[in-house]
């Protein structure tokens, strides 16, 4: 297992404010880690940053010489005067973590105004793409055609939010992508937020991966359907996440870690 980077997921990462939990958080390393090995290269995009929890996930997983795109409005908490706190805050989360961000590689507008070409020039194609922005369907459909646009032909889209009541149309948007684009791309894992897609021609590879990371096996690996594809659907059980909630909560992140074994 990753032990450095599964430390950071535990402990440091925590200590930012956002979506992402350790589940999902040990698929990303589960992937990018899987790339690396077979020296499927490219850049790693995000829409949807936050106070950076994803972003700097990205950041420890791929070391220095990673390149990832952060892309957010970043119009969160004004502050008196119009000071954009929760851009500062972004900032400062990288500094903290010893996680400086590359300013020339965040873009702070509406994700619906950047082209792929754009994403091309700054990170080349994309290896990984995490799509957490707007949750209308308009959004998630701009958003997901952006993404493969800007996809390498060996690139994973995750989409945040899939199949949340709270946000329904993000699920309507994934059909969408998935049902226009048939035979070109394939769901192949699901988690309680989050479903992931590639080209269907890695769609073996990707399965796999999954199937036999190290860092997966504690989650029971169920098998659904989703709209012609058989998913890898990772269950994580009720008395683990609430075992997992006390710890942190207690003060006890430092243990937190082994629930996950």
């Amino acid at each position: 297992m990753n032990s450095t980077i599964r430390k950071f997921i535990f402990r440091d990462l925590q200590t930012v404010e956002g979506y992402i939990d350790p589940p999902d958080a040990l698929v990303f390393l589960s992937l990018l880690k899987a790339q690396t090995e077979r020296g499927l290269n490219g850049g790693i995009a995000e829409i949807g940053v936050y106070y950076g929890r994803t972003y700097f996930l990205f950041r420890k997983i791929s070391g220095k010489r990673g390149r990832i795109l952060a892309i957010d409005l970043f119009d969160i908490e004004q502050a008196p005067g119009g000071a954009e706190t929760q851009y500062s805050r972004f900032i400062d989360n990288g500094r903290r973590l010893g996680l400086p961000i590359d300013e020339d590689l965040v873009i702070r507008r509406d994700s619906a105004r950047v082209q792929a070409d754009e994403i091309v020039g700054k990170i080349g194609y994309a290896r990984f793409f995490s799509i957490d922005g707007g949750p209308m369907l308009h959004h998630v459909t701009a958003d997901s055609r952006l993404a493969a646009d800007s996809l390498a032909d060996h690139g994973i889209i995750a989409f945040d939010d899939t199949f949340n009541p709270a946000w329904p149309e993000v699920t309507v948007g994934l059909a969408d992508f998935l049902r226009q684009r048939e035979g070109t791309f394939s769901a192949f894992c699901m988690t309680k937020y989050r479903t992931y897609v590639c080209r269907s021609q890695f769609y073996e590879f990707y399965c796999n991966v999954i199937k036999k990371a190290p860092d997966l096996l504690a989650f029971e690996h169920l098998e659904t359907q989703f709209l012609g594809s058989k998913v890898a659907r990772l269950h994580n059980p009720l008395g683990r996440r609430i075992l997992y909630e006390l710890m942190v909560r207690s003060g006890m992140s430092v243990f937190s870690e082994r629930v996950y074994r």
